[in-house]
This record gives structure tokens, C-alpha cells and sequence, in this order.
């Protein structure tokens, strides 16, 4: 069974200017990602996308053979992610001629996953006989209990509200916060889907310090400082 890993960063960024090759503990945060995917021991091939030549570069000073140019049409900010990595995969089948079993996506702007977190998705997914899977942490709010919009009067509902009162947060329905750090899909399902929510799409729960997605600044200096306290835990 062979695997790759792609890992996709553009070079623009809304929230944080050069998001992906900003400094994190010293090294560029897309390089935690790269190391993580080196250190599984997991991968037949490891690929960067990016539409970024620096970003590229990078990857490439950190042992990084497949650097995949990515076209400007699927680097937008209206551009979904599923299409850069197909295109990602398309290009390192072509190169290598090798025709991959399972697709691993490691998001680059989430650098506290662990490498067991990568084992245990691909271990689980590969026993699991799923079509895909996705990772997520419990969420912290609740469409069920204090989770709420407007609704079309303009009025304050509760998102989701449950069939009977919800009193305490712990007895609503347990539900999960999507993480964007590990995403999984065997050949067909990626070939076939195009949606990662699918019948038989399994569920891998993170904890919350293991979960934080890098979108803003606040979110960059949470991560440096989880990381300043645990360093060991997470060198590759």
C-alpha cells in the first residue's frame, strides 16, 4: 500500500503576512509540518504544494524532493483546498509514476499535532476500511445548549435546539470542533467524493492543545507559547 503526504501553503495570507514561513521556535512554521510527516516514517513520497517559489525553497532546504508549483487559478482566496491537493497528488503520480493507495493532507498552519496523532489517524482510517477521515477536539460551545444565531425575525435561538431542555452543557449531545490538521482518503473516495463529510467518514478526537489552527496572530503567539512550555513534545 503506498501513501503520500501533501502539504499545502500559499504564499498570501489574510491574517498573518507570510504566515507559513514565519518563524515558530526558530524555524519556519511550514517546517514542523514537514518534519512531523518525515518522522512518521509513514510516506512513500512527501509533497509541498504552494504557489509561493520562497515557500518552495524552503521546503526544499528541509529535505522536501517533490515541490509542486501550484497554478495561480487554485491559489485565490475563493479557492477550495480539495483541488490544490488533487492537483498536488495528479503531479507527483506523474513525476514518479506511482499510483498512491492513501492520501494524507497535513494542514501546515497546525504544527502542535504529534506524530503518533499521524500513526493513529493512518493506523485507524487503514483498519477502519473508511472511505476518508477527518480530525477534530471537543468543542467548547454547544448548538444544543449555548450555541446560538438569529434567526430570520431576528430573534436569538439556539442553533441546534434539542427535542427536550438541555440544562447542563454535559448532557447535551456530544459534538467536535474540525481542526484542519489531518484529513485522510483512500484512492476511490478521493478519486469519487467531493465533499469530506461521506457516509462512512470517520472521526479522529484530538485534545485541545493539540488543535489549534493558525489563522490570526493571537492564535500564532497561543502556539509559541504551548510550544516554549512543552518544547520536547514536539521535535521532530
Amino acid at each position: 500500500m503506498k501513501r503520500i503526504c501533501t502539504i499545502c501553503a500559499r504564499g498570501g495570507s489574510k491574517g498573518i503576512k507570510g504566515k507559513n514561513i514565519r518563524l515558530l521556535m526558530g524555524k519556519p512554521l511550514i517546517s514542523h509540518t514537514i518534519e512531523q510527516a518525515q518522522g512518521s516514517g509513514l510516506f512513500d513520497a512527501i509533497a509541498v504544494s504552494s504557489d509561493s517559489d520562497l515557500i518552495l525553497e524552503v521546503a526544499r532546504d528541509y529535505g522536501i524532493k517533490y515541490l509542486i508549483k501550484r497554478p495561480d487559478e487554485l491559489a485565490t482566496d475563493q479557492a477550495g483546498k480539495m483541488p490544490a491537493i488533487r492537483h498536488c497528488v495528479a503531479e507527483v503520480e506523474r513525476l514518479t509514476g506511482k499510483t498512491f493507495d492513501i492520501m494524507v493532507d497535513l494542514d501546515a498552519t497546525s504544527p502542535l499535532r504529534s506524530i503518533e496523532d499521524i500513526r493513529n489517524t493512518v493506523a485507524m482510517m487503514e483498519d477502519s476500511g473508511a472511505g476518508n477521515l477527518i480530525t477534530a477536539m471537543p468543542a467548547r460551545r454547544s448548538p444544543y445548549f449555548n450555541l446560538v444565531e438569529l434567526n430570520a425575525n431576528g430573534k436569538v435561538v439556539l442553533s441546534k435546539p434539542p427535542k427536550t431542555q438541555v440544562l447542563r452543557r454535559q448532557d447535551a449531545p456530544k459534538c467536535y470542533d474540525m481542526n484542519a490538521s489531518i484529513y485522510i482518503w483512500d484512492r476511490q473516495s478521493f478519486i469519487e467524493k467531493s465533499s469530506v463529510f461521506n457516509s462512512d467518514t470517520q472521526l479522529y478526537v484530538m485534545p485541545e492543545e493539540r488543535s489549534i489552527d493558525i489563522d490570526s496572530e493571537v492564535d500564532f503567539q497561543f502556539v509559541e507559547f504551548i510550544m516554549s512550555r512543552s518544547k520536547h513534545n514536539y521535535e521532530a
